[in-house]
């Protein structure tokens, strides 16, 4: 299952440690189908809906390269063919996705999707007004490194700064918003980013906000340096389980609802598959270690 922006992801081993807010929840939902991404490296197919959403993201980002009172809808619909036949340049094999079963393409289906994706960027035109923002930064690319050695790194959707100096972070969805016994999963992501920049320039964010243009709601959360905090311990905690899971090559699997979306159901056990060979040296795990997160 592809990431729903479709920026870039660098490499993440324990032998050099760094680790995402994606392969983070990764490691949380499935412990094997973190490896079967990070180590074994298995190919996923291309989705419409991941492909999409990095198409809408592109517009958001670039829309802001205009004049603030040139920031209007039909712009941004507008260039939302662009922006895809840019995506198409840099990645040809997305092509497939718009093709019928005779392998020939199929317009009608292309049509559909690019009207879908020019109906998320107008909803976000009834959830904030971009003419009346200036964003700090877009696309934002952050790195900082722990006490422990552990190297924290993401790209940020936008982050806006008040003119009092108070920082808020942003980031796109072009999903549904989940339902408030999931918030935490979502929030766990943008509270990572908040403690990567409080790390980078030493001031708590002051808002987190999740814009979900699929179902048209804002999310936001006020973090402190407690939430933070708790964050890094969770992180520190996860790495631990990470390296050791790699050291052992145990990478225990995990099914949930999800799992009919993965690209690996033919390597895992749960659906009577067999992962390929550990490509890694293997030890024994001292009793009673494994899994904590």
């Amino acid at each position: 299952m592809g990431t729903s922006t479709g920026k870039a992801e660098r490499a993440e081993s324990p032998s050099s440690p760094s680790l995402s807010p994606s392969r983070a929840a990764d490691f949380m939902r499935c412990p094997l189908l973190y490896r079967f991404r990070v180590i074994d490296k298995l190919p996923e197919k291309p989705s419409s809906a991941a492909t999409r959403g990095t198409v809408v993201h592109a517009v958001l980002e670039r829309l802001f390269d205009a004049p603030a009172a040139e920031r209007t809808a039909p712009r941004a619909r507008a260039m939302v063919p662009g922006e895809w036949e840019r995506l198409l340049k840099a990645r040809p094999e997305l092509a497939e996705l718009f093709r019928g079963e005779d392998g020939a393409e199929d317009p009608e289906r292309l049509g559909r999707w690019l009207a879908d994706a020019e109906r998320l960027v107008e909803q976000w035109f009834s959830l904030e007004d971009p003419t009346r923002l200036e964003p700090a930064e877009r696309e934002l690319y952050v790195e900082t490194r722990l006490e422990s050695g552990l190297t924290l790194r993401g790209y940020i959707d936008r982050v806006d700064v008040a003119p009092s100096g108070e920082v808020r972070i942003v980031d796109y969805k072009t999903g549904k918003a989940p339902a408030p016994q999931y918030a935490g999963d979502a929030l766990f992501q943008m509270k990572f980013y908040a403690l990567v920049l409080w790390r980078l320039r030493g001031a708590v964010p002051r808002r987190l906000q999740l814009v979900y243009l699929g179902s048209g709601d804002v999310l936001t959360y006020d973090p402190g340096e407690s939430d933070l905090l708790a964050v890094e311990r969770k992180v520190r905690a996860l790495w631990e389980a990470i390296a050791e899971a790699t050291a052992t090559g145990v990478f225990l699997p995990r099914q949930t609802k999800l799992c009919g979306w993965c690209d690996h159901q033919a390597h895992c056990p749960e659906f009577g598959g067999t992962p390929p060979p550990y490509p890694l040296a293997a030890h024994p795990a001292p009793s009673g270690r494994m899994g904590r997160v």
